[in-house]
């Protein structure tokens, strides 16, 4: 099995479509990716391993369970009989659609049902997490938000279930926090479902995300207050005004808008349980901006 992936990369959705259909293609792509130096078993780290081409899966020598082995065991593919061709495909589509893509929309684009497109859009979700223990720092912004139905969109009988108060009562709070970009670098977003905005919630959070000693700018919510012992803590009070020179949480803001243009545009609806897949989606396509449709999906 040749290691190295085809020249002639594709650019645009059509041209992956055509590209990875060809499962030889495909599986050449995912060697490349996964085994840059060669491949080897993801059980014992062999690297002598047979290649069976009847079955497109590889044999290691030492024996042990498991010998027998696919590109896919170890990643979001495995256990899925769907080839990957259509996963590469899907992949495109939820890293370069800006406003996210729809289980019924990929259903329709890739010939899947819906439910395997709702599957595969989530199994996706999961490999867009952040998961690094870098923290932030240099100028920081944080800030809150809520997500859920409009009450005025809502039945009676569902608005009077729903609703128990004002606010983000009855929704979901999520919190963001942004570092600024500079000459060198785009800047980047870390999102989290909280259980809700009070002080020993938010705290925390923004010390576990945050470096000491760095800027943070936050709106006036009092839940932000106490964080000067460890942080130059800046605040804009939106009640009077948005910016006042560097202090402002425009950025965070941002991301909000095209957070709920996704969420309420294409997804319509999203359960609670669900939403730190949604969060992180977003927060992938936010952070890797600046490369072009083919770097995303690499």
């Amino acid at each position: 099995m040749n290691a190295a992936a085809p020249l002639s990369e594709p650019q645009t959705l059509i041209e992956a479509i055509r590209y990875f259909a060809d499962p030889d293609v495909s599986l050449r792509t995912m060697v490349a990716l996964r085994w840059p130096n060669g491949v080897c078993c993801p059980t014992c780290g062999r690297s002598d391993v047979r290649f069976i081409a009847t079955r497109r899966m590889w044999e290691c020598k030492e024996k042990h369970p498991r010998r027998q082995f696919s590109a896919k065991v170890g990643t979001i593919f495995e256990d899925s009989p769907i080839d990957l061709g259509k996963w590469f495909a899907a992949i495109w589509m939820v890293a370069n659609c800006k406003n996210g893509i729809s289980s019924y929309e990929m259903h329709r684009a890739l010939g899947v049902t819906q439910k395997t497109a709702w599957f595969m859009d989530h199994r996706i979700r999961l490999a867009m997490q952040i998961g690094t223990f870098l923290k932030m720092g240099g100028e920081v912004e944080a800030d809150e938000t809520f997500i859920g139905g409009l009450a005025k969109n809502m039945h009676r009988h569902v608005r009077e279930r729903k609703i128990k108060g004002t606010g983000g009562s009855g929704k979901a709070a999520v919190l963001g926090i942004v570092e600024r970009g500079s000459d060198e670098r785009t800047s980047r977003i870390k999102t989290s479902h909280v259980p809700n905005v009070k002080r020993r919630t938010l705290a925390p959070e923004i010390r576990a995300s945050v470096e000491p000693g760095a800027t943070v700018y936050t709106d006036a919510l009092k839940s932000y207050l106490g964080l000067s012992d460890a942080y130059d803590h800046q605040t804009i009070d939106h009640a009077i005004e948005f910016v006042n020179g560097n202090v402002h949480t425009n950025n965070v803001e941002n991301f909000w808008s095209l957070l709920k243009r996704t969420l309420k545009g294409t997804y319509v609806s999203v359960d609670p349980a669900h939403l730190d897949a949604y969060l992180d989606e977003q927060a992938f396509r936010f952070n890797e901006r600046e490369h072009n449709d083919g770097a995303r999906f690499r």
